[in-house]
């Protein structure tokens, strides 16, 4: 999905807790979260009770891991001022949202998942047979629908489980949201809209309905959710009467694809701490000078003197992330004449990330060196978070009938 069409509505997106951050993660996500965070309301949170789903059994590296990962958010730019930044824990709605989801959600959606018999296969050293990891997709899901959110950044391999999101939001809507006298409390919205406004709803809803015309669909759902003068309750009747059915209470989330991430690590596999071919983004200069000095080459390359092909050498990888065209026009002619030797060809992309990794550093020790500067943001961040969970939750609670005094 394009992010054109989703100015200013609500960005969501989660990180587990895995400690320090590296090269992979920023060029991966964080990035892209620098940009959101300038067109979107955005909110970014550590997912640390996923951590629990694979590493119950080493809770003691949790804490270390939540704001080693906050100070490498903040470093790369993500900016209190324009984003919410909260940690789920602190937010007990997630969980209360999971359980009352688990209610509904058929076994065999999460059975499907595609990472789920994946994950199970590539740690097969941890007992996984537990419910906390069958059920982590739908606790995802209600770290999403929690906030209402419009679109949530994923890479391709991660759209199947905003899709469960959206069939889960789907199934709660059409089992909760027929409210007693809903047609006639949507018709009366309809009123508050305006007499212009109305007529063109109207319109554009019976466009819909008659034709199952789409762009009438999303005007409509735009001209409901930029009036300001409805109350929250008035638009999700609008919006779930757009298309004939009921109350709309929790949205269906998009998936916002975000570009893939060329970052490879020091093997040419994907850069992962599971390989073991990682640059962290604050690692040591000299740490990280030694790791690229000692990537492997093209294998074809054994004498100084012998041509060799950039497409067979991981460091070209590197190249094509961090160089220019014309540096990269260099390493290109330069290693297939044998006319420069793999040290030199290191050079460019060691200084490249050295810059990197010196801004990294800089912005980071002001947080390193003062906490509770790092505290204050996630609490002032779990505070605008828990009120938007608290408005949602009170609207599940009502319509599962669960709001009785």
């Amino acid at each position: 999905m394009s992010s054109l069409g989703l100015q200013n509505h609500k960005v969501l997106s989660g990180m587990r807790a895995s400690g320090r951050l590296h090269l992979g993660h920023y060029h991966g996500v964080l990035k892209n979260w620098v940009q959101l965070q300038h067109e979107h309301q955005c909110y970014f949170f550590v997912a640390d009770w996923h951590v629990l789903t694979t590493h119950y059994d080493s809770p003691e590296i949790i804490e270390k891991s939540v704001w080693d990962m906050v100070i490498d958010w903040l470093a790369a730019g993500i900016n209190p001022g324009s984003a919410t930044l909260f940690i789920q824990s602190k937010i007990p709605e997630h969980a209360e949202l999971h359980l009352l989801l688990s209610m509904l959600t058929p076994l065999s959606w999460l059975e499907r998942v595609p990472t789920y018999k994946e994950q199970q296969e590539k740690l097969n050293d941890k007992d996984l047979s537990t419910y906390g990891f069958l059920g982590y997709p739908l606790l995802q899901t209600a770290d999403i629908l929690l906030y209402r959110a419009s679109a949530v950044p994923v890479g391709a391999d991660q759209v199947p489980h905003v899709e469960m999101s959206r069939e889960i939001a789907r199934r709660f809507n059409h089992l909760y949201g027929k409210e007693t006298g809903y047609e006639e409390k949507a018709e009366d919205a309809i009123k508050k809209l305006g007499k212009k406004n109305a007529k063109f709803y109207n319109q554009l809803r019976r466009e819909f309905l008659q034709d199952g015309n789409e762009s009438s669909l999303e005007k409509a759902q735009a001209l409901v959710d930029g009036h300001a003068s409805i109350s929250i309750g008035d638009k999700e009747r609008l919006l779930g009467y757009l298309e004939g059915g009921g109350k709309i209470i929790l949205p269906e989330p998009q998936a916002l694809l975000t570009p893939v991430s060329k970052m490879p690590g020091l093997d040419g596999q994907k850069m992962s701490k599971s390989y073991n071919n990682t640059i962290e983004m604050r690692e040591e200069p000299e740490v990280i000078e030694s790791k690229i000095k000692k990537m492997q080459t093209d294998p074809a390359r054994v004498r100084l003197t012998d041509p060799g092909n950039p497409d067979n050498c991981p460091v070209w990888q590197l190249h094509e992330v961090y160089s220019s065209e014309d540096a990269k026009d260099w390493v290109q002619k330069g290693c297939k004449s044998a006319g420069i030797g793999c040290l030199e060809c290191k050079r460019p992309v060691i200084d490249a990330v050295l810059k990197d990794n010196a801004i990294f550093k800089e912005r980071a020790r002001e947080f390193e060196e003062s906490p509770d500067i790092v505290r204050g943001i996630i609490t002032d961040g779990c505070e605008k978070a828990r009120a938007i969970a608290k408005e949602t939750m009170e609207e599940v609670r009502s319509a599962m009938g669960l709001n009785y005094r």
